[in-house]
């Protein structure tokens, strides 16, 4: 009997073992048998080595012609495969069956710096169960993507799955969403030791509040669109009637975590003409337009404060999740602009700045 024959053997026999003692000289004398590299993989498997039976497996694949060999190491492929998705499940199973994780929720991919996209590809792939060319379309290179629903408990297998890989990712659940009230700032009443804004909250009834600057956490900007119904004549003279973007509305939505607060300035709702006054000494109000109060507003608020971490990305972000109408269209966006028909913009922006809060202030 050949020293293969009694690698063979031993495996046969599940005496993985032995096996390898009597396939550690071949692996010197006879590296590349493909039969011996077949029997390194098989005994790495055997002994529980699965990633590392896997890539021999994968690296000896494509140099084969012996079809007997060629249908073991699929098999071999297929068993460890079998085992992932077996151990995934179990896992899965596992985390959903904890108290909150039956609670919906989604999962957000961050970006992955492109120099590690074709690595992070192939973990994301094998993890997801999609294919790598589809993997790499999904990771993002800047922002945030919206991935998918689900439970919480899944979505938290995911993402600790997807860390030790180093593929950035969160869960957010959806119920906490309510957690953080919405106050849309009419105007800046005054600054004393403390700043006071006249609102208006989430069931449309006006107030006052109060903070200090140093309540403010970050800022989240974004651009969202109106749009208009308009008449067109087309190549054939006809005339057709479609939607197109009118313009671009700029909000900034300020955080106070300790508040569980989000303060929402717009150019088209903020009272320019009321409160304290945002533009410059040397400058004539009567040439003041929209735009130029809305960037005076902004240098108020970034001369107050300074340094403060603003989030910016909200286009990229919108581009990942407008197709989910079914999700948008249960959230509410305290967003109010006067538009002929509801638009996803508004609570793909609310949903955006709410991820921001609870990504850097984990709502207990």
């Amino acid at each position: 009997m050949t020293m293969l024959e009694s690698v063979a053997k031993a495996v046969q026999e599940k005496d993985y073992k032995t096996a390898a003692k009597y396939l550690k000289p071949l692996l010197k004398t006879e590296a590349k048998n493909p039969w011996v590299r077949f029997y390194a993989a098989r005994v790495q498997e055997g002994l529980g080595k699965l990633d590392a039976a896997e890539k021999l497996y994968l690296k000896l694949l494509p140099n084969m012609t012996n079809p007997k060999l060629i249908s073991q190491i699929r098999q071999g492929i297929a068993r460890i495969e079998a085992v992932y998705r077996d151990q995934r499940q179990e896992n899965i199973e596992s985390a959903i069956a904890t108290p909150e994780g039956q609670e919906d929720a989604i999962l957000i991919l961050e970006a992955v710096s492109p120099e590690n996209k074709k690595e992070a590809a192939q973990a994301f792939a094998k993890i997801m169960q999609i294919d790598p060319y589809t993997a790499r379309l999904q990771l993002p290179s800047q922002g945030w993507r919206f991935y998918r629903t689900g439970k919480l408990g899944e979505l938290n297998y995911y993402v600790s799955t997807l860390n030790d890989v180093n593929i950035p990712s969160f869960t957010f659940a959806l119920e906490n969403i309510r957690q953080i009230q919405v106050f849309n700032v009419n105007y800046i009443q005054n600054i004393n030791s403390q700043v006071n804004v006249r609102c208006t909250n989430a069931e449309g009834q006006q107030g006052t509040f109060q903070f200090q600057w140093s309540d403010v956490s970050q800022n989240v900007l974004g651009r969202l669109p109106l749009f208009e119904s308009v008449v067109t004549v087309d190549a054939r003279h006809q005339l057709t009637r479609k939607t197109q973007k009118q313009d671009d509305v700029p909000f900034c939505d300020l955080h106070l975590p300790r508040q569980k607060y989000i303060l929402r300035f717009c150019d088209r709702n903020y009272n320019f003409q009321k409160g304290i006054t945002l533009t410059p000494r040397n400058s004539n109000p009567d040439y003041e337009t929209d735009s130029k109060n809305w960037h005076h507003l902004l240098n108020f608020l970034n001369h107050n404060l300074p340094n403060l971490p603003t989030w910016s990305d909200f286009n990229s972000f919108a581009d990942s999740i407008l197709d989910f109408r079914e999700l948008l269209g249960g959230l509410e966006s305290y967003i109010d602009l006067e538009r002929r028909q509801p638009s996803l913009w508004d609570p793909a922006f609310q949903l955006y700045s709410v991820l921001v809060f609870g990504r850097n202030h984990p709502l207990l």
